[in-house]
């Protein structure tokens, strides 16, 4: 939906409310056209049922506003008498429009000091609740918002079972789009498997000014662009056209910032001619096929798994190696392992060790899976572009050569999800846009390359492209938690050193977790001894 036509709504949703209200303005001793004017009404209205002002401005926050309108539905009617549990099941039924039957046929009287304590515990659960989930809902769109690491495409930095703090406000934050959703849920209601969300008309985009630009090499959390998929457990299920803040999140590392040239060259990144130098937390991980005399054991997270066939396709990081002793086949074992560079110079002097080779797709090599997905573009994951970042306001040539890398970014990214209606197509050697003549463009938003440490296994900006800065969800901070599945007991699946470390940074990350425990401890003492010097007075 359109600005113009997000306008009318309001407009309407205003003649709603006078129509439904005036007289209940007036038997509150308030004047009818207080009841028409946008915004004062509403202020007026939280006078009339006794609440606070700032009330108001929750009205307007999408998502909170959900839970807001239902509340002062009943409290509008709890003000005129109408306590019982029948009016308010009907209020909340009817989508607040059971207030035209109490404002046109019922003659009601206006409390003006009604007591605003919930009369049953069960009132006061409730509304508690609500202004917990209230809270809770600005805190996750607006602030800070919890995240888990599911794939090990950032191993060494993040690993597969970290439970991250994502920035809000660093980069902006993104306002919601879809307008009714369920509060703190993404896209899929867990255990039900259905969309969390009402698909129709959508706000218009916008986001809060941030503190910061992304920087390159940050970690960077992002709705990725391609999906429209229902659900990314089940692929298949059907597709749809996701809004864009319900699309699925994925994090990976801004290798490339607007404006750059990035070129991929055996699995390193280029930019502008110069190979990308990572932070020191960074740690780049390859394929590599190890060729070993003995059965090869491979230690994750303090799990030993044995590979006793003579070839098994593996992605566990070889930390630590053991050995199982002499082979009895006296025949050599192929393995293929994602190692850094590091651990493949020390495991390559280990006696046991006939060869060990980085597995590396040939420039000449083409896949088809691989951005843009075009055959007169010969790449791979390992030899990729050059590729130029896209910058907003700056302007490229457009040809039958250089359009199917804009092609995405024209129809969809600055098309459709803008509310425009952007067609390509072509016409022997000229590309035409809506059906008229292009030969250049010019980009409205800024685009960004977001790429995995773990090179060989990890789906990135190589399959799919750039992803618009109106995609960008966050900033990764901190790990607050990490659980490591492979752990054996519940003391050695917690991985204790990761415990509220900082994502970026450098040198090893530090654990504040003792220092947390602390503050927690003094604030428990200092409250219990408070609470006790309360009582004696």
């Amino acid at each position: 939906m359109t600005l113009t036509g997000w306008l009318l709504f309001a407009l309407i949703l205003q003649v709603v409310h006078f129509l439904g209200t005036w007289k209940l303005y007036v038997k509150a001793g308030r004047k009818a056209w207080e009841a028409a004017v946008p915004v004062y009404n509403a202020v007026v209205l939280m006078k009339i049922i006794n609440r606070p002002w700032w009330w108001v401005i929750l009205l307007f926050i999408p998502i909170v506003n959900l839970i807001m309108f239902p509340v002062v539905w009943v409290e509008t009617i709890r003000s005129f008498g109408r306590n019982n549990a029948t009016d308010t099941a009907l209020v909340l039924i009817t989508l607040g429009l059971y207030i035209y039957y109490i404002n046109y046929t019922q003659d009601v009287t206006y409390i003006e000091d009604r007591d605003l304590k919930p009369r049953t515990s069960t009132g006061e659960w409730v509304s508690s609740v609500l202004f917990a989930v209230v809270a809770a809902t600005i805190v996750h769109t607006y602030i800070m918002q919890p995240y888990t690491i599911p794939t090990s495409s950032l191993e060494k930095t993040l690993l597969v079972g970290d439970f991250l703090f994502v920035s809000k406000y660093h980069y902006g934050a993104r306002a919601p789009i879809t307008p009714v959703s369920l509060p703190m849920v993404h896209d899929t209601i867990p255990l039900a498997k259905t969309r969390s969300y009402f698909k129709g008309p959508e706000y218009p985009y916008f986001r809060f000014p941030g503190f910061e630009n992304i920087d390159r090499n940050e970690i960077v959390v992002f709705s990725w662009p391609v999906d429209t998929l229902v659900d990314i457990v089940r692929p298949y299920k059907g597709t749809y056209i996701k809004p864009i803040d319900k699309k699925t999140n994925y994090v990976k590392r801004c290798v490339g910032l607007p404006g750059d040239s990035l070129e991929v060259r055996d699995g390193y990144v280029f930019i502008n001619g110069k190979q990308n130098e990572l932070p020191d937390r960074a740690k780049l991980q390859f394929s590599y096929v190890v060729e070993s005399k003995n059965i090869l054991v491979l230690v994750r997270d303090g799990k030993a798994t044995s590979t006793p066939t003579p070839f098994i396709a593996n992605r566990y990081d070889i930390s630590d190696v053991q050995w199982a002793g002499q082979d009895p086949n006296t025949q050599n074992h192929l393995h293929i392992a994602q190692l850094t560079d590091e651990t493949a110079a020390k495991l390559k002097n280990n006696p046991s060790i006939v060869s060990i080779e980085r597995r590396v797709q040939d420039s000449s090599q083409s896949d088809a899976n691989t951005f843009p997905q075009h055959p007169a573009y010969a790449w791979n994951t390992d030899n990729f572009g050059p590729v130029y970042i896209p910058e907003a306001g700056k302007t490229v040539a457009i040809t039958p050569e250089s359009i199917p890398l804009y092609r995405q970014i024209i129809e969809v990214y600055e098309g459709r999800e803008l509310g425009i209606e952007n067609k390509i197509s072509q016409k022997g050697n000229q590309v035409l846009l809506n059906g008229e003549p292009i030969t250049e463009y010019t980009f409205k938003m800024d685009y960004y390359w977001m790429m995995g440490d773990n090179r060989s296994y990890s789906q990135d900006a190589r399959a799919w492209g750039y992803v618009p800065f109106n995609h960008v969800v966050g900033k990764p901070v901190f790990v607050w938690f990490s659980w490591n599945t492979n752990g054996q007991g519940i003391a050695n699946k917690i991985r204790w050193e990761r415990l509220f470390t900082t994502v970026h940074g450098e040198g090893k990350p530090v654990s504040y977790f003792k220092y947390f425990v602390i503050l927690l401890a003094g604030w428990f003492v200092f409250n219990f001894f408070r609470k006790r010097k309360k009582k004696k007075a």
